[in-house]
């Protein structure tokens, strides 16, 4: 309790988890609807892709010899969201496919060994090396807990026996002794008692990663009647309406003493799978109408239109990993692809800051919400935001590997062969680091090793999309919001 660095509660607790969660999500007024300037410093602008020629010879010759960026060039084939963008490579090696499996059992570690045996809560964070005694649990990092135990049973991990037990134990409690308010629970627990922690916030999205990996469970242990009831219980006991507040998208927390907060899950970020849960709840379901009113602003870098808030890379992922939006579209997008977009965006992005942080390049790239030498930070681009100084975020390649599966592939080979048992600890891969100042994460995130560990499993055997799209809850929801097979999808996985 003595570390004067910024975290995450802290930063709830200095500017409000309204604003906190706003920085992740982008605010309004953070992202535009107009696209953003182009990087004209990128090496991918400086001259046209081929087979971009335009057609008419331009009425003045100098204009001819004058190299056009990408995105001018593209502002001549008109295309929706996602859809202009390089081919991702598919197919990863023997060697990258033995360095995820060892990857994702080494995360497994962490969600049992990281979790109390009598509430099955998750630690938020815990040391790389040694033992922790921190009693901070997150219901975020529990969701992504219950989601792996699932992966570790089916790999044999763990014993899947043990597993099982502790999906239930969990499960009773949270159903049984943890507090909640309409069924939302507090963002920070107390990992033994479940009370809640710091003052944190009722929050709906770190309840609905919650409720995903509870749904996963329900489906995956489905020969166990208990975990199935339990499940069924704590998915109705939800009174999503409630978190509407009047309005027609869902408030992004409320606080026992102020009550609602000011800013809504209304810009595009990692809440899809949190509309659909609320949409196809069997109680207090929130009306389809609620999907659309979304807001979907357009960043537009190095040629690659996308809908996204100003907001780190996660927003991109977080969606993905449970529901299956492969080869399907809505009125607005194809938002596997748009994922695709996002992450090819950000690898040109990091691209361009190799200029100013030279260890940046193919090998070595991606940044998103992660901790830093001065604490916890919320960082990323495009467009640049947060104060990025050159450390390198290993979940933001691991939580795209579904999207760029041999490009984020290849970064984390290269982290693991280059920077070894520094990069590489007995959960995997560290949370952050500097290659410069030689600074490494003393703590790794429950939530960061989640992400990367369901990814590479969903990359390696789609696990998580074919259970959790068994709840008919899910299907049901996506045919009230009009999604439909994509015929025409620019990239078929």
């Amino acid at each position: 309790m003595n570390d004067k660095r910024v975290t995450r509660r802290d930063l709830i607790r200095r500017v409000g988890i309204s604003a906190a969660a706003g920085l992740a999500v982008g605010l309004p007024g953070m992202a535009q609807d107009q696209a953003p300037a182009q990087n004209q410093t990128s090496p991918q602008n400086e001259t046209p892709t081929q087979n971009q020629t335009p057609t008419q010879q331009p009425a003045n010759p100098s204009e001819e010899k004058t190299p056009k960026s990408e995105g001018e060039v593209a502002k001549k084939y008109p295309h929706p969201p996602g859809k202009f963008i390089n081919r991702p490579m598919t197919q990863i090696s023997t060697s990258m496919d033995l360095l995820l499996d060892d990857m994702e059992n080494r995360g497994s570690a962490y969600f049992y060994e990281q979790a109390h045996p009598q509430t099955g809560l998750v630690r938020d964070h815990a040391p790389a090396v040694g033992l922790s005694d921190s009693r901070v649990a997150s219901i975020a990092a529990t969701g992504f807990g219950l989601s792996v135990l699932c992966i570790a049973a089916q790999r044999k991990y763990l014993p899947e026996a043990a597993c099982e037990q502790r999906v239930e134990t969990t499960l009773a409690f949270l159903l049984e002794q943890c507090p909640h308010v309409h069924g939302f629970l507090y963002h920070f627990l107390d990992i033994e008692s479940g009370e809640r922690l710091f003052e944190s916030e009722l929050s709906s999205i770190d309840t609905s990663l919650l409720l995903c990996g509870i749904l996963l469970c329900r489906q995956y242990f489905d020969h166990n009647l208990r975990i199935k009831a339990l499940a069924t219980t704590l998915y109705e006991r939800i009174d999503w309406q409630w978190m509407l507040n009047g309005s027609d998208t869902l408030s992004m927390g409320w606080l026992p003493e102020s009550g609602f907060f000011k800013y809504r899950w209304d810009i595009y970020a990692e809440m899809l799978t949190m509309l659909l849960l609320a949409i196809g709840a069997p109680r207090n379901a929130i009306p389809p109408s609620a999907w659309n009113a979304v807001h979907r602003p357009v960043v537009e870098f190095g040629g690659i239109d996308y809908i996204s808030g100003v907001a780190p890379l996660f927003i991109h992922q977080y969606a993905h990993a449970w529901c299956d939006f492969r080869n399907l579209r809505d009125q607005h997008a194809n938002y596997f692809v748009n994922s695709i977009a996002a992450t090819r965006a950000h690898q040109l992005f990091c691209l361009t800051l190799g200029r100013q942080y030279p260890w940046m390049d193919q090998n070595l790239w991606g940044i998103t919400a992660s901790e830093s030498p001065t604490g916890y930070r919320v960082w990323g681009g495009p467009p640049e935001f947060g104060g990025i100084d050159g450390t390198i975020v290993p979940c933001a390649t691991a939580g795209s590997l579904v999207f760029l599966p041999a490009e984020c592939a290849h970064v984390l080979l290269s982290i693991r062969q280059k920077y070894g048992e520094k990069a590489w600890t007995r959960y995997g891969f560290i949370d952050a680091f500097h290659p410069q100042n030689d600074w490494y994460a003393e703590d790794q995130l429950g939530i960061d090793l989640g992400i990367s560990v369901m990814m590479a499993e969903n990359l390696r055997t789609g696990f998580a999309w074919n259970y959790f799209m068994r709840n008919p809850e899910i299907t049901a929801a996506m045919q009230k919001v009009g999604f439909e097979q994509d015929l025409n999808p620019s990239y078929a996985f």
